[in-house]
């Protein structure tokens, strides 16, 4: 293992990682505050971001600096991030920088689409530029399913669960399918002896949603001068852990859908809020929860927040 190839991969990660980050800022913008007509502008910024960052991972010397920085005298958390480092690498690897703009390019294409095409209810408007996207996850899938030897499928599921793969999910599937339509009867039958919940009536304003949303995100324990509580077309969790941008959506009529949408999105908040300072700008913080190291965390990561 060499010292001074970690070094230079984890400056490497944290430039991808910062890029990465930027991207989170500008879809943020993109989904609460962007005008309509700078939809085309802030594809090309997007792609053009996600260009960069395949470009810096898949430069020569990375591979170089993975094969000297692997090996004895790593901690489970430094080794984890190495791993992690290879992983991307592979993943990058298996793609050409035309393909990776090309599909983000089509993203955002369609969810422009989607978001006139909800407006309007209007699901044929947007089917074409899904297709599109669809067209080309499935060619990267395949290309990634080349190098990794799986099939397309698992190639993509091992994005997200490193070393998944859909055999491991299809007996979880037959349980559920197996169980569930007995225990959806029961529920029903239980249902229709028990007095349905009281509603309170609206309309219930937006400025009063918003109040107690807020009350209960600084219940929970969310840092206002660390993250925003916003309105977009879908609710989601953005930003980085020292930024974290939550949004929700409002509806007079039902209380609960913004409610739930926040407390929900600050789940996610506080989760990134309490990733180890030393590691945020490392792949290793984007590991599953169960695969993550469970040696101590750093000394400085920040008093009173709760690890993930």
């Amino acid at each position: 293992m060499s010292a001074a190839a970690y070094d230079r991969l984890t400056s490497t990660f944290r430039r991808i990682g910062a890029l990465r980050d930027a991207e989170g800022m500008l879809h943020w913008d993109l989904a609460t505050m962007m005008p309509a007509g700078g939809s085309e502008s802030r594809a090309d910024q997007l792609a053009t971001l996600k260009a960069v960052r395949h470009g810096i991972i898949t430069a020569p010397e990375v591979e170089d600096l993975l094969d000297a920085a692997e090996g004895d005298g790593l901690d489970d958390w430094h080794g984890a991030n190495v791993r992690e480092m290879r992983r991307a690498w592979i993943h990058a690897m298996a793609l050409g920088e035309g393909l990776v703009e090309a599909l983000s390019r089509a993203t955002s294409a369609c969810e422009t689409a989607w978001r006139r095409a909800r407006a309007d209810d209007d699901f044929a408007h947007a089917l074409p530029k899904l297709e599109a996207v669809l067209h080309l996850i499935r060619e990267a899938a395949s290309a990634k399913a080349e190098v990794l030897g799986v099939d397309p499928y698992d190639a993509l599921l091992d994005e997200w669960e490193p070393g998944g793969r859909a055999a491991d999910i299809e007996p979880v599937f037959a349980d559920l399918a197996a169980f569930l339509p007995g225990f959806l009867d029961q529920v029903l039958e239980v249902q229709a002896r028990t007095l349905a919940p009281i509603r309170p009536d609206g309309p219930f304003p937006i400025d009063a949603q918003r109040a107690l949303g807020v009350r209960l995100m600084e219940q929970l324990g969310f840092d206002f001068s660390h993250g925003r509580l916003d309105i977009s077309l879908h609710p989601f969790c953005g930003g980085t852990p020292d930024d974290v941008r939550i949004t929700t959506r409002y509806d007079e009529d039902d209380f609960t859908k913004a409610l739930m949408g926040v407390l929900h999105e600050t789940g996610h908040a506080l989760y990134e809020r309490g990733l180890p300072p030393a590691w945020r700008g490392q792949p290793v913080r984007r590991r599953p929860r169960h695969e993550r190291p469970r040696e101590p965390v750093p000394a400085d990561r920040d008093a009173g927040l709760p690890l993930a």
